[in-house]
């Protein structure tokens, strides 16, 4: 009877990949190629003497990231789980060395990135990944005690604000708070009492609102959202053109290349807000095929979890779901004008190496899982 499970269990694992999750992904990944030259071309031009530059650059990523999307996708199960702790240190390494001058960079204020040579690593976007391991780690191996209050909510509670604690003094807000987030959802399904998480949300809420109402700058950018147009030109500003951009664009939009907001008017056109650029040149259809795509990509995700028979893997996939829809739910809601206007890139399509390659990491070992999963 053993040998027959154990049978069963490679067949399984060589199953084949999800090919519509893999062609959701690699769909928005071209997209968002296209978007980000014709996004970044005048920047890259006046800045850097090359309108290709950024293109050139987010290519190479591009490239980095699907070789390792396909290494996670044929990865054994047993090198996937691997050393977490040993990932969890290394990460809590590189965080802590964001915060030392001589080996990371300062811009807008903040030291979230870290130089390898020409190349630039922002360690939050892989913090993401490592946080959901371990909670997928520490919530399977855990369940008999996963509602008691020293066992089964203290460690990982410790582990995430130790990661957000590091993350504020870079600072950085708004990578906090997906972190955050992602404690929050994971420990929903993984059995923590919702009496601890109840409790640890108000903890959370306020202290969001003391670091807040502590900064009066941050005061009036959280709540710029509520009306962008009283203050157009100061923290309203890029939200404003955010809207102008998606109304400009009509049905068809205004044609690839031919938006306006990107020439110098909406900052970080080609990061954060490439969707504000999208929807003015691609209009109605363009952002309809990329919601499609993002529908696609997350019901395929979720559907690996859910077809998982061994628990650690089913945590593993709803949680690489949750990194992918976070991104997308936070990015769409801040170029909206729904929740107040932070960093988050569009996944997939923003520019910037670290989020695609966290990305596409989620896709990798979303597909490793998808072989295992149950038909």
């Amino acid at each position: 009877m053993s040998r027959v499970k154990v049978a069963t269990a490679e067949t399984k694992k060589q199953g084949p990949f999800d090919l519509w999750l893999l062609g959701a992904a690699l769909l928005l990944a071209g997209l968002g190629l296209v978007m980000v030259f014709s996004s970044s071309g005048v920047m890259a031009e006046r800045l850097n003497g090359n309108r290709y530059y950024f293109f050139q650059r987010q290519a190479l990523f591009a490239l980095v990231s699907l070789t390792l999307m396909a290494l996670c996708a044929w990865m054994p199960r047993k090198v996937l789980h691997g050393p977490v702790y040993l990932w969890l240190f290394a990460i809590v390494g590189l965080l802590v060395l964001t915060l030392v001058p001589p080996f990371s960079v300062k811009a807008g204020g903040a030291r979230r990135w870290m130089h390898f040579g020409p190349a630039t690593l922002q360690p939050m976007e892989l913090a993401k990944v490592v946080l959901v391991m371990y909670l997928a780690y520490f919530f399977s191996q855990k369940q008999k005690l996963v509602r008691s209050f020293s066992v089964g909510f203290i460690p990982p509670v410790v582990v995430t604000g130790f990661l957000g604690l590091i993350l504020l003094l870079q600072p950085d807000f708004g990578g906090a708070v997906f972190l955050g987030m992602l404690f929050f959802l994971m420990s929903l399904v993984g059995g923590t009492r919702m009496t601890y998480l109840a409790v640890s949300m108000m903890f959370g809420v306020g202290a969001m609102g003391l670091l807040i109402a502590s900064s009066p700058y941050r005061f009036k950018r959280w709540f710029a959202f509520l009306d962008p147009f009283k203050d157009p030109q100061n923290v309203g500003y890029q939200l404003v053109q955010s809207f102008y951009a998606f109304g400009s664009g009509g049905i068809t939009g205004a044609g690839f290349g031919a938006g306006k907001q990107k020439l110098f008017y909406l900052p970080e056109a080609h990061n954060d807000f490439i969707m504000a650029v999208l929807g003015e040149e691609l209009g109605f259809i363009g952002i309809s095929i990329v919601f499609i795509c993002i529908g696609i990509l997350l019901w395929r995700a979720f559907r690996v979890a859910l077809a998982q028979d061994d628990l650690r893997d089913r945590f593993t996939a709803y949680g690489m779901a949750l990194v992918l829809g976070l991104g997308f739910l936070l990015n769409l809601a801040v170029v909206l004008g729904c929740v107040p206007p932070k960093g988050v890139a569009m996944p997939f399509l923003s520019y910037g190496g670290s989020n695609l390659l966290s990305c596409f990491l989620c896709v990798g070992i979303l597909l490793n899982l998808s072989r295992s999963a149950r038909t």
